[in-house]
């Protein structure tokens, strides 16, 4: 199981690619989340300490390291196109709550000077992630579309693209259902987030096809408060987890996996 959680901005999305890895860890699935967002907080999501974070250096910005594997420097513009990576997610990830958490980061390509080894290192690890590896994998992915213009999430199972009710966030959809069609990703399928009520979910049934709609998540307070506090909305939300885990119910039967799950929250 592979998966690519997208969507813009503001929608979601680390929520519920935090949740949803939780969850599969819960089963005794291994499960390993990559962060591949700039604003990295997939982390704090998962319930690690800020502490553990602030530790945490990106792969992106691991210099030396770039250098080793790729063998480009400021001498040697020459680099190899397939550096050794395997061993990157368990020498740099760091484990929580039974999710092995791998922060990536993005390639800064504000400056000057040539990025591609930093992209060849990022899509190297996605491609291991992708191919090599029997865990569950969960793609917290940068917002917007750059990504899949970059093409580093070929060969994922499904993207699936959290929305919020509006035509920012339906545009955003479909285009990432066209973008992921040319990489030859034919599953793309939405999660709906911050559902106020009734007239919300009407027109998210009306935009969005119902073999593409995986599952409603309600606009809660009890998120915004796990936020504020730096907690895991795993642990202080039993209706979100609950509606993330009628999505996952879903996800699994679309993919053909066996369902073994019960959870309660005291």
């Amino acid at each position: 199981m592979k998966i690519a959680v997208t969507g813009k901005g503001g929608v979601g999305k680390t929520t519920f690619a935090a949740t949803l890895a939780r969850l599969y860890a819960d089963e005794g699935r291994e499960v390993l989340a990559a962060d591949v967002d700039p604003d990295a907080n997939l982390g704090l999501a998962l319930g690690f300490s800020e502490e553990v974070l602030d530790s945490i250096v990106p792969v992106s910005r691991m210099r030396k390291l770039i250098e080793e594997r790729t063998g480009a420097n400021a001498e040697n513009q020459f680099y190899k196109l397939n550096p050794k990576v395997s061993d990157i997610p368990d020498t740099y990830g760091k484990t929580c709550n039974g999710v092995k958490l791998l922060v990536l980061g993005t390639v800064e390509t504000g400056g000057s000077g040539c990025v591609c080894p930093e992209h060849v290192m990022l899509k190297r690890i996605i491609n291991n992630l992708v191919l090599h590896r029997d865990d569950v994998v969960i793609m917290d992915m940068e917002a917007g579309l750059e990504h899949l213009g970059r093409g580093t999430t070929e060969n994922m199972d499904q993207f699936i693209v959290v929305i919020e009710p509006g035509a920012r966030s339906v545009q955003t959809y479909k285009n990432v259902k066209r973008l992921a069609h040319d990489l030859g990703v034919e599953k793309v399928h939405v999660v709906a987030n911050k559902v106020r009520d009734e007239e919300d979910e009407a027109f998210i049934r009306k935009k969005i096809p119902d073999e593409d709609l995986l599952g409603i998540i309600h606009y809660n307070s009890e998120i915004i408060d796990a936020d504020r506090q730096g907690c895991s909305p795993y642990d202080f939300s039993k209706q979100a987890v609950d509606e993330i885990q009628l999505v996952k119910e879903k996800i699994d039967r679309v993919a053909g996996q066996p369902q073994k799950f019960e959870r309660s929250i005291e």
